[in-house]
């Protein structure tokens, strides 16, 4: 199975520890490094256009995205969040792939920081979708 990740940089202090939760929990399940392409974005928000290259190449099955949107005092939360969340629906439903939405959206950095460990969360839900779309093809 070849997995395409996509990180956002922003809050990177989060992002960069999901991504080796997730990239762990992918070689415990037999995934390594040769089967993994990993791109890092901006943030949340240019996730989606990431997240459709990695689907547009035929040997990457699923893609999961993964960024963390933390509350601050303007809506601009409300709109990376919003943004983050359709675009990654949209390259789901188009590419016809399972696409991991895996995108913290927080009150404050502690609430990001206790959930880190979601990340290997995230590579399961990607293993089950991957079979899962497997199962319906045939």
């Amino acid at each position: 199975m070849k997995v395409g990740i996509a990180v956002g940089k922003f809050n990177e202090y989060v992002t960069s520890q999901m991504l080796e939760r997730c990239v762990a929990r992918l070689a415990e399940r037999g995934i390594g490094p040769d089967d993994t392409l990993i791109v890092l974005v901006p943030g949340s928000y240019d996730l989606p256009l990431a997240a459709k290259r990695l689907a547009d190449q035929t040997e990457i099955e699923v893609v999961i995205c993964l960024g963390a949107v933390i509350r601050g005092e303007t809506a601009h939360f409300d709109h990376v969040a919003y943004g983050a969340s359709m675009g990654i629906t949209r390259v789901a439903l188009d590419s016809g792939k399972p696409v991991i939405f895996g995108v913290l959206t927080t009150d404050n950095a502690e609430q990001a920081v206790a959930r880190i460990g979601q990340g290997a969360d995230y590579a399961d839900a990607a293993v089950e979708m991957a079979g899962l779309a497997r199962c319906l093809e045939s």
